[in-house]
This record gives structure tokens, C-alpha cells and sequence, in this order.
């Protein structure tokens, strides 16, 4: 950048087209939160049949289309704040060189060089003649300048010598801007069709970590968050920040923003939202890329007197060099897709906003989902699931959660309520293999309780949430291991087909006595398998004696599962290790009651 382009830079141009940017940004995520949460559900109360289907499906896609104007514009706006941020210094540096130079009447050329008069002594003679000094930034070039400084006898030598630097030192710095934003800028657009595709999302996604680069210092500049802080910690740090430095840090960081424990769920939620776009266009790209598996996976063999299945050697083939990426991609995908539809089912029969707070695809992948915002809710639920979960079956485990929310307005109509699914953790994946191991409970743990407190802290309801922690099969024994090892910051407990939970009874769970409950289902055989003490999930009394939340003498609350009365297979019954949440069951209808508070009405075994 040359000495005159950098003396007319009007940066407020810049400053003031990011705002108009971020403006575009906000105004088009409002009317995605207001198709989303208002006129959707509103469409949801008074309409039904295929035109309004089709409407409500052509509705959606136009607030997706508003999601990805509102996050490409973000990160726009962002870039031209960090590009006048990094320019900003160079022309401040280059004004104030200009400035001395005209206050000691030097004059300055075009190319950054520095004019001087003659001054200074020689006796008997003229005394040292004008002279004109060029800048640089090179230590060699300047160490021959400071020696000519040394002999020369005009005193404007060194002073000129010294602004002619600082302006080259302010060119070259802007330069030095110029050449990394400029490419960046020129990338931040989008293609000229109308359609929102996975490749948009894809570029997106790229966008982000090529602005995320250029801005580094811009973004090292601001408060960082404080390192392995408390959510409180959390909370305070994010207060702290300006509206334009939150969608900074939303805009380039959306991983750090979404994962932090303390901040409102509605920071959380816009950020894993942008996670959640930006990776399903990545790893739908990446998938279409790999060549699809060959239709002849299967052949037959035979081995002595028998007929053996055994893959074709070019599945094999296509296996190795494809298949552990194709199949982490589908899974990743296939949750992706769930959560996708959750949001989607927004206002059905009354259902609120689900909110995002935490997600990755990475490994078997992780998602926190809420149905409703726990920052102003009565009653949190906060679910851990068991063995074998993960991304790729999340909405199983979601759909539990939306069915304890439906049944929380029963026992309790018109109740605050918050239900979430918090697969946080690295749960088991196979039920031989990894659940009789307690590292994974232990592991989990610390995440759990940061997560609770981090609801404690970004709660601005009326008054303090009552939350209870619910877990099934071995999302128990975390929750045991949570209680065990810190504070778990919950009013209730419910335990639902539990192994065992790490500690003996229900007074070591950390919340009020007789606030700890439990559900075994009639044909749920996990129980037994703690109770004869094969696994790690038990506490151990002694002599080979095992006690598990099921035992009377662990101390918890036991609550029905079928009505009084009733079979545990009739339809008010749960039966098995996974009908715990099935719908109106009195397994489904008890936990609901705790879950707002009616104790009263809980029913228990005779």
C-alpha cells in the first residue's frame, strides 16, 4: 500500500459498512427466530392438511436461508471490524510521522522519503547543505543509517532519518494488512442461485476459518475467556464484552462460545447452531466426494461341506481405503439430521424452542439439546443416557425428553419447564466391552457438574431453578460419580434401570434427604446385573453383598412404573431396560411429577 492510499483511507467507511453488515445479520436472524418461534407455532395452533404442510416445510427453508444470510453477514461484518483494526494503527502511525514532518517543515515525498533544509555549523563556510533521507525496515539498512547519522553534520539527518522510518514501518505494516485481508474480503461471498445448499455451508464453514486467521489479533486483542473458569467465571467474562466483541467471538470462535458453561443459552444456542450448519455442509461435501460403497457387498463360499457369507473382495477393497471415514460421516450425518428435526418441531402440540448448548461431531460425537430455554425456566431436567449413545442415535434419546416435557404440562399445566438431553459425555459403546468399566462415569463426571453449575449461573428466571438430574442405565452411575467426587447441584435425583451408582446409599447423592428416586422396570435385567455385582458400577457393601438404587437399603424414594393394579406390560406399564419414557406410562407420569415438584402425587410400590 502506497503513502497516499494509506493517508486517505477512510476507515470509517469500513467501520460503518460492518455495521450495516451486522445490522443485515440481526435484522435476518430476528426473522428467523420469528418464522421459527412465532409464526410457525402460531400456524401449528389453527392449521393443518398438505398445503399447510408444504407451507410450513417452504417456511422452514426460507429461515434456514435467513440463518445462513445472518451468519455470513456476522462474519463480514467482523472481518471489515478486524481489517480496520489491523489498518487502524499503520495510519495513526503514518499521521502522526506526517505530522512532524510538517511541524519541523520537512517535506515528504511520495514515496515515503523525508526532505530536509540545510542547518548546523561550518565554521567558516556554508553551513551543511539540505539532504533527503529514506526509510526502511531492515536492522542492516538501519545500523548504516545510524552511523551515517554519527558523522553527518546536518542535525535534520536523524530526525528525518526517524520519521522516514516510521513511515516505512506504517507502510509496510499496512501492506502487510492489506495483503491478508484482501483475499479474504474477496472470498466472503456467495454463489447466485437462490438455494441454501450443503456446499454453501460447506464454503461457510471455510469462511469462518480463513477470517478466524486473519483476524487473530483482532480477536487476541479483546478479553479472552478465563482459562478453565468457572461458569460463573464464564458468565462474567461474557457480560464484560461489548455487543460487537460477542459477535466477534460468536462470529470466529462459535466452538468456544457454544461450549462454555455459564453463558446464556441463547449465545450457546446461536453458536452450536453455526457449528451445527457449517459441519453438516462439511461432511455432506466429503461424503458425496467418497465413492459409494459397491452394490455386491456380499458373496457366498464354500468351506469343506458348508456354505460361508463372506464380503467380496471388492467391498474389501473399497472398505479399507473408505469405509471407517464413510461410516463416522453417515453417523455423524444421521444425528446431525435428528437435531435438525427437532428444531423443526417447534410448537407441535405445544412443544417450545429447543435450544442447542453444546455439540460436536467429533468421535462418536456430542449434543446437549434443550426443550425450552433453562435460563428462565422453573424446573430443569437434565438427562444423561446410557451405553451405546452417541450422535448418530441421539434422537432417541431426545424424543424421551420431549415426551417428559409433554408430561410435565400434564401433571403440572402451564408449568416453567426445561427438559435436556446432555450427551456430554463419552458414553460406553458396548455393553460387554466398555460398561463394566468405571473410567467412563469418572470421566463424565466433572463435565456434568460444570454443566449444572453453568445452568445455575446463566439462570435469570424469578427466584432459583429447581433442577433435577436424571439418568438412565449408566448415565446413573456418572450421575453417582458426579455426586461422589463434587458438588451436583441439583434438588432431585432420578435413577431409571441403574446398574449401580458408586456410592452405598441415597444420602451421599448431594441433594436434600429424600429427594433421591428410583425406577426398575418389571423384565429390565441391567439392575441384576449390578446387584450380583458383575460390572463397576455397584458399591460394594462386603462379603460379596452388592447395593444398587433398586435395594431398600440404598434409601431412595422407589417409584412405580405401571399403575396399581395394572400388568407391567398393559399400557400404563413399563417394561424391559428402555420403556422408561415411553408415553403415558406411570413410569413417564412419576418422573414427570418430580420433575415439578409434586411429590405428593409420585406413587410407589405397595
Amino acid at each position: 500500500m502506497d503513502l497516499e492510499a494509506l493517508k486517505t483511507l477512510k476507515l470509517h467507511e469500513f467501520e460503518e459498512a460492518a455495521g450495516g453488515y451486522r445490522s443485515t445479520s440481526d435484522t435476518a436472524g430476528r426473522a428467523k427466530d420469528a418464522l421459527e418461534r412465532r409464526i410457525i407455532v402460531e400456524m401449528h395452533k389453527t392449521l393443518g392438511g398438505r398445503t399447510y404442510d408444504a407451507a410450513v416445510a417452504q417456511l422452514r427453508e426460507v429461515a434456514r436461508d435467513f440463518h445462513y444470510v445472518e451468519v455470513e453477514c456476522g462474519l463480514v461484518g467482523t472481518a471489515l471490524h478486524a481489517f480496520t483494526a489491523d489498518l487502524r494503527p499503520a495510519q495513526d502511525k503514518l499521521k502522526r510521522a506526517l505530522s512532524e514532518a510538517a511541524e519541523r517543515e520537512f517535506t515528504v515525498g511520495a514515496d515515503g522519503s523525508v526532505a530536509y533544509p540545510a542547518a548546523g555549523e561550518n565554521p567558516g563556510g556554508s553551513p551543511p547543505p539540505p539532504g533527503s533521507a529514506k526509510g526502511t525496515t531492515d536492522a542492516t539498512s538501519r545500523a548504516v543509517q545510524q552511523q551515517a547519522a554519527n558523522i553527518d553534520p546536518n542535525p535534520h539527518y536523524a530526525i528525518a532519518r526517524d520519521i522516514a522510518n516510521r513511515i516505512a514501518e506504517a507502510l509496510a505494516e499496512a501492506t502487510e494488512a492489506d495483503q491478508k485481508w484482501a483475499p479474504q474480503l474477496r472470498r466472503l461471498k456467495a454463489d447466485d442461485d437462490l438455494v441454501v445448499s450443503d456446499s454453501d455451508w460447506a464454503d461457510a464453514g471455510k469462511d469462518t476459518e480463513g477470517v478466524r486467521a486473519a483476524g487473530k489479533h483482532y480477536l487476541d486483542a479483546m478479553q479472552q475467556p478465563p482459562k478453565d473458569g468457572s461458569p460463573r467465571a464464564n458468565a462474567d467474562w461474557w457480560k464484560g464484552l461489548t455487543p460487537e466483541q460477542q459477535a466477534a467471538w460468536t462470529s470466529l470462535r462459535p466452538d468456544t462460545v457454544g461450549a462454555l458453561d455459564g453463558l446464556p443459552a441463547a449465545a450457546r444456542d446461536e453458536a452450536n447452531r453455526i457449528l451445527l450448519d457449517e459441519r453438516h455442509g462439511q461432511y455432506q461435501t466429503e461424503l458425496d466426494a467418497i465413492p459409494k460403497p459397491p452394490a455386491n457387498e456380499w458373496t457366498w463360499i464354500t468351506a469343506g461341506t458348508f456354505p460361508s457369507k463372506v464380503h467380496t473382495d471388492e467391498w474389501m477393497t473399497w472398505d479399507r481405503r473408505y469405509g471407517d471415514e464413510y461410516r463416522h460421516l453417515q453417523a455423524s450425518l444421521k444425528g446431525m439430521d435428528a437435531i435438525r428435526t427437532r428444531f423443526d418441531q417447534t410448537g407441535e402440540g405445544g412443544l417450545p424452542e429447543a435450544y442447542l448448548l453444546g455439540f460436536s461431531p467429533e468421535g462418536n460425537g456430542r449434543a446437549i439439546v434443550a426443550n425450552g430455554n433453562p435460563d428462565t425456566a422453573q424446573h430443569q431436567a437434565v438427562y444423561v443416557p446410557g451405553t451405546t449413545s452417541n450422535l448418530s442415535n441421539i434422537e432417541g434419546n431426545m424424543d424421551r425428553m420431549t415426551r417428559l416435557w409433554r408430561e410435565t404440562q400434564q401433571a403440572a399445566p402451564g408449568a416453567s419447564v426445561s427438559t435436556i438431553t446432555w450427551l456430554g459425555y463419552e458414553a460406553p459403546q458396548d455393553i460387554v466391552k466398555d460398561s463394566p468399566f468405571e473410567h467412563y462415569a469418572y470421566d463424565g463426571a466433572p463435565a456434568y457438574r460444570q454443566f449444572m453449575d453453568g445452568l445455575d449461573a446463566s439462570h435469570g428466571g424469578s427466584g432459583a431453578a429447581h433442577r433435577t438430574a436424571i439418568g438412565h442405565s449408566y448415565g446413573t452411575t456418572l450421575i453417582g460419580a458426579a455426586a461422589q467426587t463434587g458438588d451436583l447441584n441439583a434438588g432431585d435425583v432420578i435413577f431409571a434401570g441403574s446398574p449401580g451408582v458408586k456410592v452405598g446409599s441415597a444420602d451421599e447423592m448431594d441433594v436434600p434427604k429424600g429427594h433421591v428416586w428410583n425406577e426398575e422396570a418389571d423384565g429390565d435385567k441391567v439392575p441384576d446385573i449390578g446387584r450380583w455385582g458383575h460390572g463397576g458400577s455397584q458399591w460394594r457393601l462386603g462379603g460379596g453383598v452388592f447395593v444398587i438404587p433398586s435395594d431398600e437399603a440404598f434409601g431412595a424414594h422407589q417409584m412405580n412404573t405401571h399403575a396399581e393394579g395394572s400388568g407391567p406390560t398393559g399400557t400404563d406399564g413399563a417394561h424391559g431396560h428402555s420403556q422408561y419414557w415411553n408415553e403415558d406410562t406411570t413410569a413417564l407420569k412419576n418422573q414427570a411429577l418430580v420433575v415439578v415438584g409434586e411429590y405428593g402425587d409420585v406413587t410407589a410400590p405397595r
